[in-house]
């Protein structure tokens, strides 16, 4: 497959024109990155956004793949002297790696099978003869009489027989048209089997030790639980297909409607053929097929989870005292100010086995006057809800006007002990950096969750059972779009955060940071320039997402790109606007647009720039510290604790989603534990996918439809007037 025909492939299948497809992929081996080419080349690509050039990329690569593939096959076969034009043609024609495989299976060099041993003892022509349902006098054993020879171990006409059939059974086997027609066929009518291997032990999987569904139907999340409890020795599982359908479809294919001598023959070739070759291998390629499907739609999960999680608002302004509960090691609280810097930090031992309640009181109301802390974040492990109730009571006995929320923990123990933290804060105890990660994750969670491997985040399920490879991609790429988007202060931001930004990756980052220590503070964006590792490529996708509040070039504080710089001044200065003033006020530029009544495409013309770079010129201009993250749900802060008992059925309550799997949205709406809202309960309507309905920090109102206390589980809808 040639480009163009790759181009105009992926262009029919993701529904976009050819020359976007093209150009997309010229960007892409050009070396510039997806948050760049979705930002700042829209005139090339037809305005793509990154979920279109991530879907273009990963055809590009499989089908380029895929072609290399091809040439090594063809190579083999060729070797061999068995490549023939048809074979070749079908092989150039296949679109997909499976189709390349079947084409390939007949010519691939085997082990010692039942089938070379037969051949090496003469018995193919037999075989041949079975093949080709010869029409001949006698019987078969007649006929397989003359292929006994003694010396090479056939002694008896059934040997021969039982040899050449082997033979047959391996050659329908190999068949493309017969693998792809059994694939399709059990594909549609296939039952995934599971069974308990022991009864009285199967652990968390009891819905699955007699468990059965469709291989058409059965979600991700069902094949990911049963092929943890097979791995974990709990459960036995395979999948069941309709054999008589297989086999008849197989011999469909190869006996011929007229009745001879070797039709039983090669009847009981099809049946072995299936039985013994066919079926065990679709079975292994199609669990690895539904394994990597369910891959596929668990990492998707955990990619939207993660960026809604990282696209939670900060909580400005404010001083934050971070709690880590704990039981016999204590609670560890840290006082932040505004800006993240650690203030103090301490031990209180309000639970058991010292149970120094009123002590811990103290300390924590001494820290909240000291610091003048408004907001308390409380993680969300061992003893949550406990130190909920501390803190909640403390509330209710302060004149100060404090409020607090749960922050979910995930990965703090993982940054506690990393390299990163240990930079940081190398004075400090492991677990003192875990409560300030813990506080820093309500003051800016983007900033602090690109220290933590994406994949300890914790928001979705079974990670540690997807391709990890396939996951860290995945999440990397999530929260490379997520701090572009956001933008990033080339002045503050740690390392951690730098090295998302798009053109700089570790080495730079570090280089970044040593600049502003050695040299000070960036005074522009040119200035990035001088940072050992940045060239001109690198300038180029980093600096529209890079800001310097203090820049005496107004332009460096926004998000238009330097190489627009020009057409932005020729913007101002078509619509007789100062830089001042814009500075002032931006949403002056719109406005004079609109009195004047002014075309895009007669100012883009005039600017010397496309109508998408101006638009977003516009955009930058009127709102330069936009930051996305406020126009999401804010967070839900708390004054007093809810428990279990005080849930009654029908209570209506906010609360601020989790966590959103395949089946359901986890809720806290205040409690120790997380009510579930199941997909059944999200709308009016019919909802196939949650996350078409809420996202992780989405603030969500809901009703209590079921308590059971003694399993801890709390049953939500979104539905209220139900």
């Amino acid at each position: 497959m040639d480009d163009q025909q790759m181009y105009t492939l992926i262009a029919e299948e993701l529904g976009l024109r050819w020359n976007q497809v093209k150009n997309t992929v010229d960007l892409l081996d050009g070396d510039n990155t997806v948050p760049f080419i979705a930002r700042y080349r829209k005139e090339v690509t037809g305005s793509l956004d990154e979920d279109n050039i991530r879907a273009i990329w990963e055809r590009v690569r499989y089908l380029r793949n895929l072609d290399e593939r091809k040439q090594t096959v063809l190579r083999s076969i060729e070797e061999q002297g068995k490549l023939t034009p048809e074979l070749e043609e079908k092989i150039k024609a296949a679109t997909r790696l499976q189709e390349v495989e079947d084409l390939y299976l007949p010519f691939r060099p085997k082990r010692r099978t039942r089938a070379t041993i037969a051949r090496e003892k003469g018995l193919e022509p037999l075989a041949e003869m079975i093949l080709r349902q010869e029409i001949v006098e006698g019987s078969p054993e007649d006929i397989a009489a003359q292929f006994i020879d003694e010396e090479k171990g056939v002694t008896t006409a059934e040997e021969a027989l039982a040899g050449a059939r082997d033979i047959v059974a391996e050659t329908i086997s190999d068949d493309a048209d017969v693998r792809q027609a059994i694939r399709k066929r059990t594909l549609e009518k296939g039952v995934l089997i599971s069974e308990a291997r022991n009864p009285e032990d199967v652990a968390e999987y009891e819905i699955y030790k007699e468990f059965s569904e469709s291989l058409k139907s059965i979600p991700a999340y069902r094949i990911l639980a049963i092929n943890r409890g097979e791995r974990e020795n709990y459960l036995r599982v395979e999948i069941d297909a309709p054999e008589n359908e297989m086999i008849a479809e197989i011999e469909q294919l190869y006996i011929s409607s007229k009745s001879n001598i070797f039709t039983d023959e090669l009847k009981t070739a099809c049946e072995d053929a299936y039985r013994r070759l066919i079926a065990p291998a679709i079975e292994r390629e199609l669990r690895n097929n539904l394994s990597e499907r369910a891959d596929v739609h668990a990492i998707d999960i955990f990619a939207r989870n993660l960026r809604a999680l990282l696209m939670t608002p900060p909580l400005k302004n404010n001083n934050i005292l971070g709690i880590d509960p704990g039981y016999r090691t204590g609670c560890k609280i840290a006082a932040i100010d505004a800006t993240g810097k650690y203030l103090e930090g301490s031990t209180i031992y309000p639970h058991p086995p010292q149970r120094r309640w009123q002590e811990a009181k103290e300390t924590v109301a001494d820290f909240i006057k000291r610091h003048n802390i408004t907001v308390v974040a409380i993680g969300n492990g061992t003893a949550s809800r406990e130190t909920e109730h501390l803190v909640a009571e403390l509330i209710g006995e302060m004149d100060e006007k404090i409020y607090y929320t749960i922050v979910n923990e995930a990965g703090a123990s993982v940054y506690s002990a990393s390299p990163v933290a240990k930079k940081e804060f190398p004075d400090l105890e492991a677990s003192m950096r875990g409560n300030i990660s813990i506080a820093r994750r309500l003051l800016d969670p983007l900033s602090e969750l690109v220290k933590i491997d994406p994949k300890s985040i914790g928001v979705g399920l079974y990670q540690h059972d997807v391709n990890q490879s396939n996951l860290s991609e995945a999440l990397d790429h999530v929260v490379e779009s997520a701090v572009n988007r956001v933008g990033v202060d080339l002045n503050t931001a740690s390392a951690s955060l730098l090295k998302y930004v798009a053109g700089v990756n570790s080495r730079v980052a570090d280089n970044i940071v040593k600049y502003r220590e050695e040299k000070g503070a960036f005074k522009s964006r040119e200035q990035l320039k001088e940072v050992k590792g940045v060239g001109e490529n690198a300038f180029v996708q980093a600096a529209g997402f890079l800001r310097i509040r203090e820049s005496e070039v107004f332009f460096d504080t926004t998000a238009v790109h330097p190489e627009s710089y020009d057409p932005a001044r020729a913007l101002l200065e078509n619509l007789g606007l100062s830089v001042k003033e814009v500075q002032a006020n931006g949403a002056l530029v719109r406005l004079k647009i609109r009195q004047e009544k002014r075309s895009m495409d007669e100012l883009a013309k005039l600017c010397g720039c496309g109508k998408e770079t101006l638009a977003d010129i516009i955009d930058s201009l009127e709102k330069p510290n936009r930051d996305p993250r406020d126009e999401m749900p804010n967070i839900v802060l708390r004054s007093d604790v809810l428990s279990i008992d005080d849930l009654t059925e029908g209570m209506v309550l906010k609360g601020t989603v989790r966590n959103v799997v395949d089946f359901g949205a986890f809720v806290d709406i205040g409690v120790k534990q997380d009510g579930l809202v199941h997909l059944s309960r999200m709308a009016k309507k019919y909802v196939k996918n949650p996350l078409d309905i809420v996202s992780v920090g989405d603030v969500v109102e809901v009703k209590v439809l079921s308590i059971d206390k003694a399993r801890g589980r709390i049953g939500l809808t979104m539905v209220l007037d139900e």
